[in-house]
């Protein structure tokens, strides 16, 4: 039973990983989301809408901002010219647990994330891995 703890190095590798999954699957939720807004209020007619509807808009996709402002979090650590902690590489990976919990009766995020797994098999196997990468290395 081994209790060496994996490097900053390799932990920041692995939270760079994550961050690189986290932006996948952030992309195919809006995708998702736009077609079933489209649905309902019609084709949205440029990117320069939909990007407004993703940033402005306090209603149809709200609910991926926590995931949007999240990345940032993770760059603001691994774009750093500062010396990095594992305490902080440790607080990412903690709150990407948090943050990336679909559940059907939970916050806002947590609701749309779980319909859009159930929804789309793509979401899901993002999904996946995304939690195998956020599980602690020792797990």
């Amino acid at each position: 039973m081994s209790s060496s703890r994996p490097s900053l190095e390799s932990e920041l590798q692995r939270l760079r990983q994550l961050r690189l999954a986290i932006l996948r699957i952030h992309k195919a939720l809006l995708e998702s989301e736009r077609g079933i807004y489209e649905e309902f209020h019609g084709p949205i007619r440029s990117n320069t809408e939909f990007f407004k509807l993703v940033i402005e808009d306090d209603g149809w996709f709200s609910w991926l901002r926590p995931i949007s402002q999240f990345v940032v979090q993770i760059d603001d650590v691994v774009l750093s010219k500062k010396p990095v902690s594992m305490e902080q590489v440790d607080e990412l990976f903690n709150r990407a647990r948090v943050l990336m919990q679909p559940s059907e009766f939970g916050t806002e995020l947590e609701k749309g994330y779980f319909r859009a797994i159930q929804r789309d098999p793509e979401i899901a196997l993002m999904h996946a891995e995304v939690s195998r990468l956020m599980a602690a290395p020792d797990a």
